[in-house]
């Protein structure tokens, strides 16, 4: 059906012949182009995974933060009764809860967290089950005999893959002081990965970055933090706080990256899935 102001010009003497071919050529043009774009279009592939997996804790006040760090707070800006609409002002450094530590938060020429590419975000994960020596050790060190030792069983540790350690540290949540662990001395212990399996990764394999559950890539006692160092000075970025990696395949899955997208960030808190 025409629109009125479209009839009446019809009706209209003055308006030529040439408009309305003009007008006409136009929208067969218009016409033809979408249909070659549809023509060209791919379809959209199905989704292949019937798993999903958060590997993120609950960020809130209560939760563990490595020892110097400013707490959380959260405070209501706004609520549904007085203003019509929630929010809240939130206060916390960028390392707390289950976050990345981008490279530049080692390294001075790094990649800020906005500059890390997305396929960097979107990886293989491999999962190093050292739960049964941190609970006989917790200053237990993933080292390459463990990475060896899964490729023994799963085969090559996959291109652009993450190295994710659990301890099953997240047993220990419910008490921060059990959580950092810190002895009388004010040394922390808890596990982490060894500068030798970084320098193996780096050098014998490909690597997007790693993984831990406890609060840092560096075991607790470390005082030179060489993983930190090693590893973030090649660009790669670690993550820390890491929950539930007994519920993921050890092989097999693909981890989603969450990464907060803050100019000149060092890191932040981030969601992290695993679907497999």
């Amino acid at each position: 059906m025409c629109p009125p102001k479209t009839i009446a010009a019809m009706q209209d003497r003055s308006v030529c012949r040439r408009s309305f071919l003009k007008f006409g050529l136009g929208a067969m043009a218009t016409a033809t182009a979408l249909s070659v774009e549809h023509a060209q279009a791919v379809p959209v592939r199905p989704t292949s995974f019937s798993n999903v997996m958060d590997l993120t804790h609950l960020l809130g006040p209560n939760f563990p933060l490595f020892p110097g760090s400013p707490p959380f707070r959260i405070d209501t800006l706004s609520a549904h009764q007085e203003d019509g609409f929630y929010g809240n002002l939130i206060t916390m450094a960028e390392h707390s809860g289950t976050h990345m530590d981008a490279p530049v938060h080692f390294a001075a020429d790094g990649l800020y967290v906005d500059q890390i590419p997305p396929e960097a975000l979107v990886v293989p994960a491999v999962v190093l089950d050292l739960s049964t020596r941190a609970t006989q050790d917790p200053d237990t060190l993933v080292t390459p005999d463990d990475i060896l030792s899964w490729e023994r069983r799963y085969g090559r540790v996959p291109h652009n893959a993450a190295i994710l350690m659990f301890t099953n540290w997240q047993a220990r949540l419910g008490s921060v002081e059990t959580f950092l662990n810190t002895d009388s001395s004010g040394v922390l212990h808890f596990p982490g990965f060894g500068k030798d399996s970084i320098d193996f990764l780096l050098t014998e394999r490909s690597i997007a970055g790693i993984g831990v559950d406890t609060l840092s890539l560096d075991h607790g006692p470390s005082t030179d933090f060489a993983t930190h160092f090693t590893l973030l000075s090649s660009n790669r970025w670690g993550l820390e706080n890491l929950a539930n990696l007994n519920l993921i395949p050890p092989s097999g899955a693909t981890l989603f990256v969450g990464a907060p997208k803050v100019a000149s960030g060092s890191g932040g808190p981030s969601r992290i899935m695993a679907v497999w």
